[in-house]
């Protein structure tokens, strides 16, 4: 099939079904064996995810009337063929040409002579046509999601949006049981690749562009683990001493479960995830870096399904949240999120504080945290929580980096070369 109507396709399973792009890319993306065709598809599909907001409205400029709902994959190539012309390296002629040449995957004739003249216009009116446009979508975003970040940041509320379009670090955590990260770096520099600390983390390396994971030395011997540098903060906060016992709360993909069990080996850790299919990826980390845990699947909230009686040392909430502190690292988030997501998502987010609360020994530490940078999930979630529980106290985060909050500290996309992160510390 033309890598270019699989890559209408996926945007269409995208926008249209609603499902995650990186879910229907790694269906998709097996069809094809050379890893260059496999780069190019992700990198289609991303872009357009990334940019569909300003894509849609050239697109509207150059149609005539809307095309009908059953015809929206051929919206969807259209969108393929601008981002090509808009964004890519490609030569004009391939993009244009490849392009049309994928109407055939779509028994659609006439699809053919529309998607030739709609890519052979916006070549001939680019400029006037990228100008027309730049304000109506100049910042990519959902309307919704632009207003709530100026309410909430009036000074930074632009460099989130432009940090969001921006691509993602390629972050690194570095296995300290194995080595040391300043001698694993050294040893980066002996096959000519090139990354650098994170200061504000204990592990984390940023390579200076990204490469298959499966090329970085040591990566099958369980040595580092793809890990945003924000995400690893939250293990440090945890303040983990020998011999605990932890719960790693909604705990898929496991890259927190690990980190738990490389900086305390002895941690008794237990990782609990509803979700049977994600869970599995938490056994498949822990299995590559030689680590151990009690993995379960369950809804953490529903305590009496999964609990043993055993009160934790420490507990972990990495709390389902709306994910708009990642959207450079899932650019579909724009457009798989709605604003009415956000009432049920405040309430899965304080019922898990409130049902896993009771497990924490006296003296015991809470980690709350999401990748969310709306306050409504972060710091109102922790004042409502405060006030209703008097055992419970705020544990302030020292650390330099990151926003204080009146509750906790934000982490703004792109602030020190991270994911938006949110943390709060609770003592018993």
């Amino acid at each position: 099939m033309n890598l270019r109507s699989t890559a209408a396709r996926i945007i269409y399973d995208v926008i249209i079904r609603g499902r995650s792009l990186a879910d229907v890319l790694t269906e998709e993306s097996s069809q094809y064996r050379d890893p260059r065709d496999r780069a190019l598809l992700q990198a289609i599909c991303y872009g357009v995810c990334r940019w569909y907001f300003r894509l849609d409205a050239i697109l509207k400029q150059l149609l005539e009337k809307p095309l009908k709902e059953k015809d929206l994959d051929i919206h969807m190539l259209l969108m393929v063929g601008l981002y090509q012309l808009s964004d890519m390296r490609i030569p004009e002629y391939a993009a244009v040409t490849e392009t049309v040449s994928a109407t055939k995957d779509f028994n659609k004739p006439w699809a053919r002579g529309l998607v030739n003249g709609v890519l052979r216009q916006y070549q001939r009116h680019a400029e006037e046509l990228n100008e027309h446009t730049a304000h109506q979508a100049m910042y990519a975003h959902p309307r919704w999601i632009i207003e709530r970040l100026e309410k909430a940041y009036p000074n930074d509320w632009q460099q989130i949006l432009e940090s969001n379009n921006e691509h993602p670090p390629f972050a690194l955590r570095v296995n300290q049981q194995h080595q040391a990260r300043e001698k694993y770096l050294e040893r980066l520099v002996t096959t000519q690749m090139t990354a650098k600390p994170i200061p504000e983390t204990k592990s984390g390396i940023i390579f200076e562009e990204a490469i298959d994971v499966q090329k970085v030395p040591g990566f099958a011997e369980g040595d580092i683990s793809v890990q945003d540098g924000a995400a690893q903060l939250a293990t440090e906060l945890l303040e983990l001493g020998t011999n605990m016992r932890v719960l790693d709360a909604c705990a898929a993909p496991g890259g927190k479960t690990a980190h738990i069990l490389e900086l305390q080996p002895s941690t008794e850790c237990v990782a609990v995830d509803h979700d049977p299919s994600r869970l599995k990826s938490v056994t498949e980390n822990l299995q590559r870096l030689g680590l151990s845990a009690q993995c379960i699947a369950a809804d953490a909230a529903d305590v009496s399904k999964w609990w043993d009686g055993k009160p934790f040392d420490r507990i972990l909430l990495d709390a389902p949240c709306s994910a708009s502190g990642v959207i450079r690292r899932h650019p579909d988030i724009k457009v798989l999120r709605r604003e009415s997501d956000l009432k049920k998502l405040i309430e899965t987010q304080t019922r898990l504080l409130n049902a896993l609360w009771p497990l924490l020994k006296k003296d015991g530490i809470l980690l709350y945290a999401t990748c969310s940078v709306f306050p409504e999930e972060n710091t109102q979630v922790l004042e409502a929580f405060l006030a209703a529980h008097s055992e419970a106290r705020e544990e302030k985060i020292t650390a330099q980096w990151g926003l204080n909050q009146v509750v906790g500290k934000q982490i703004l996309p792109g602030m020190h070369d991270m994911d938006g992160f949110y943390f709060a510390r609770l003592r018993k």
